[in-house]
């Protein structure tokens, strides 16, 4: 079994996040035995009708004498927010670990949920890192087929490439029609296929709306929706001006490089080196693994892109709370001074102080000017 990298609390209540398939419900069995936890999965049909029909029987549930005592873990828990009002109840009363794990925080966010008020904690799991795989890591796998446990640990390309196809069916399925997020499937459906082609790229909606056939606010729901299922995340334009670089439109970023490939229906496409296809999905991982792994070790920094109307750019940058690291990503193996001109320019306006990082797939390490070029792997072990 691969080791995670999070870390939870042992004694406070908590909100693990993920999207589905990221292995919440397998790593939280791998963690807490049946002798000392309640195991609560509001997927089950049965169980889930019994709750929804008398929340007393979940109170009466998790007070039998056998489980009195036990941690309670509800699996989905969004599927029943009123649940919360009980577990919020419970902990005030008898400081009793509840740990609530959720692939959407939609339904939370639309009941005006308040989170057990702060009283638990939250955490988030990912798609597994390249630091979690260790030796089985593979780079050109990792951009092909993502790192969604069933994906990354499928026998071949074959079962990688219908598990994803299968995941991407059963999101519109299960989390979009059930849920009756949108009113007409068939839009959604081509917003997707073009917010997979566009990942990476700076959101326009008004295009994205003519593309898809509705209007700008609903583009905006339709972003939303992938926001609140966990499936993808925007990348804020940088200013030092909070309120000017929110004017600035933002990037989308899918969560998962093997999700954004079903999207855009091109698994079958082999990924090779210098090519924009693989420049793009080398830039999309390498961005997602300071994502997880700072999120895991519970760092406080704040990250952005920047753009000129020349079109120059910063693909990814860091601040943490003592500095500022900009970074420039190539695919190449072999990286020259032309690669850092930029970073070089622009720095100077943003912080003449700031780490300037060239990353790529070159193995020597060396400076140019004042930026540092590192291999991808060096790179990450400094960061974390």
């Amino acid at each position: 079994m691969i080791q995670r990298s999070s870390q939870f609390s042992k004694t406070n209540s908590f909100f693990l996040f993920g999207a589905r398939g990221t292995g919440k419900t397998t790593l939280l069995h791998s963690l807490y035995s049946k002798k000392d936890t309640l195991f609560i999965d509001l997927l089950n049909v049965s169980l889930f009708e019994e709750f929804l029909f008398d929340l007393s029987r979940f109170k009466a549930l998790i007070n039998t004498k056998q489980n009195k005592s036990k941690r309670v873990v509800v699996d989905e828990v969004q599927k029943l927010p009123r649940l919360l009002d009980i577990i919020h109840g419970e902990i005030q009363k008898t400081k009793r670990q509840f740990i609530l794990t959720g692939s959407s925080s939609r339904r939370l966010k639309q009941k005006g949920t308040n989170l057990l008020a702060g009283r638990a904690w939250v955490y988030h799991l990912y798609p597994f890192s390249g630091f979690e795989m260790g030796k089985r890591f593979n780079l050109k796998s990792a951009l092909e087929w993502g790192a969604l446990p069933e994906a990354a640990l499928a026998r071949n390309k074959e079962s990688a490439r219908e598990y994803l196809n299968a995941y991407v069916g059963t999101y519109l399925e299960k989390e979009i029609q059930q849920e009756q997020w949108v009113r007409k499937l068939q839009p959604f459906r081509k917003f997707l296929s073009i917010a997979a082609q566009m990942n990476g790229k700076i959101i326009n909606k008004s295009k994205i709306a003519r593309d898809t056939g509705v209007d700008d606010v609903t583009i905006a729901n339709y972003f939303e929706i992938l926001e609140d299922t966990l499936l993808g995340f925007t990348l804020p334009a940088f200013h030092f001006s909070v309120r000017k670089a929110q004017k600035q439109a933002p990037k989308f970023y899918f969560i998962d490089p093997g999700i954004k490939r079903a999207l855009s229906k091109t698994l079958t496409v082999e990924l090779l080196p210098q090519t924009s296809a693989f420049g793009e999905a080398f830039e999309h991982w390498f961005l997602l693994e300071i994502i997880k792994n700072a999120s895991y070790r519970r760092k406080d920094w704040e990250y952005s892109y920047l753009q000129t109307k020349d079109g120059a750019e910063i693909d990814l940058i860091v601040q943490r709370p003592k500095d500022l690291i900009l970074i420039k990503i190539k695919s190449k193996d072999r990286v020259s001074k032309e690669d850092v001109k930029i970073l070089e320019t622009l720095s100077k306006d943003i912080d003449p102080k700031a780490k300037k990082w060239l990353v790529s797939r070159d193995p020597l390490e060396r400076r140019f000017g004042t930026s540092h070029a590192l291999p991808w792997q060096t790179a990450l072990k400094k960061l974390f």
